[in-house]
């Protein structure tokens, strides 16, 4: 292995996560820093081409080949976590624990990594001897980043917020399943009389062999204001999470009151989420703007317009990009203090990949 350069293991590399995570590295030449090791669950000892060099894959399930790895890095999902690093802690690994799952995020010795928010916290707690960087939930995530100076300024009292969850997020079948429920709904278009093709399309997804294996419910042409399971306050585990990442995340003893509703609509690709926010003053729409956008170089601010908002405030025009899109800034007749936005991005890239990627990053900067 090459001298200095830290091995660093990758599992789940293959899955929807880790894709963008392989290309995401490529791109900012991260394997030129490391010696990367490939792990799988299903095909130990074959080879795969990765960022265009061959790799004979690891047993992802072999302690003593992890255990020599300078840092982990997995997206294989909270099953494969919840098994494999209690074990390796339980061998006395030293390593860094570099996590997309959600099982430990909200766990005493984990810190839950978004870098542009909560940099100075990670690298305390890499100071510290933390060893486990876990990455939030995705609309989290992208909330924070959308509302970065709000959140810097302390000026939020509370937040209710409305996500729109791409159907992506719930992995690659169910982006498959709506595709092809809308090409078997296509079938329907043998009339120009709207009400029947509308009574058409509907029929379709009584048939016997419409497939609906991913969702409780058809997702193209329709949404489901449900995402998670039940908790017992009448929350979903996915609209709990807002609340209770946030405030971790930011490490305050001033907790920020968060609820709403998690929406999955049939859209491929980004989480958009509408948010109104209670203030704990008045402020100028202007200066609010202007806090808004200046938080961070991903913030794309979206003027108030109808032709700004259709070509800039879409899950198709923030797909693929790190841009986080923050428009309908507005201040609400519910009272002055009282402001609604817009916001969308990629939940595979912000919302997932990057800050994984860059607390990689941070620990082979921090810790070696």
């Amino acid at each position: 292995m090459t001298k200095n350069k830290k091995t660093v293991g990758f599992i789940g590399w293959r899955g929807m996560v880790g894709s963008v995570l392989m290309n995401r590295m490529a791109q900012s030449n991260d394997f030129e820093k490391i010696t990367p090791l490939f792990f799988t669950t299903s095909q130990q000892g074959q080879e795969a081409e990765i960022n265009g060099n061959k790799h004979l894959l690891k047993d992802a399930y072999d302690i003593k080949e992890l255990a020599e790895m300078d840092i982990i890095v997995t997206c294989q999902g909270s099953e494969y976590s919840q098994k494999i690093l209690p074990e390796l802690r339980t061998n006395n690994w030293q390593g860094f624990w570099i996590d997309a799952a959600s099982n430990y995020r909200m766990d005493d010795n984990c810190i839950i990594a978004l870098d542009p928010i909560n940099l100075s916290n990670i690298q305390q707690a890499i100071n510290d001897g933390v060893k486990n960087f876990i990455g939030g939930n995705c609309t989290v995530s992208l909330m924070m980043l959308a509302i970065h100076g709000l959140l810097k300024a302390q000026l939020i009292e509370s937040i209710s917020v409305m996500s729109y969850q791409a159907v992506s997020g719930s992995g690659a079948r169910a982006m498959s399943e709506l595709l092809e429920q809308s090409k078997v709904m296509s079938e329907s278009l043998n009339t120009k009389d709207a009400l029947e093709l509308e009574k058409n399309v509907r029929s379709q997804t009584k048939n016997d062999n419409f497939s609906c294996t991913q969702f409780m419910a058809p997702m193209a042409f329709n949404l489901i204001p449900f995402i998670d399971t039940l908790l017992e306050n009448g929350q979903s585990r996915e609209e709990y999470k807002a609340q209770a990442e946030l405030n971790k995340i930011l490490n305050s003893k001033e907790i920020i009151p968060i609820d709403g509703i998690c929406v999955r609509v049939p859209v491929l690709r980004a989480h958009s989420q509408a948010l109104t926010i209670h203030l704990k003053e008045e402020y100028p729409l202007n200066e609010l703007e202007t806090i808004i956008s200046s938080a961070n170089e991903y913030v794309k601010f979206v003027p108030n317009t109808p032709e700004d908002t259709a070509k800039h405030l879409t899950p198709l025009s923030v797909s693929g990009s790190l841009d986080i899109a923050v428009g309908r800034l507005k201040i609400t007749s519910i009272s002055k203090k009282h402001i609604q936005l817009f916001t969308v991005g990629d939940q595979l890239l912000w919302g997932a990949a990057e800050p994984l990627r860059r607390v990689l990053n941070i620990c082979l900067n921090t810790a070696f």
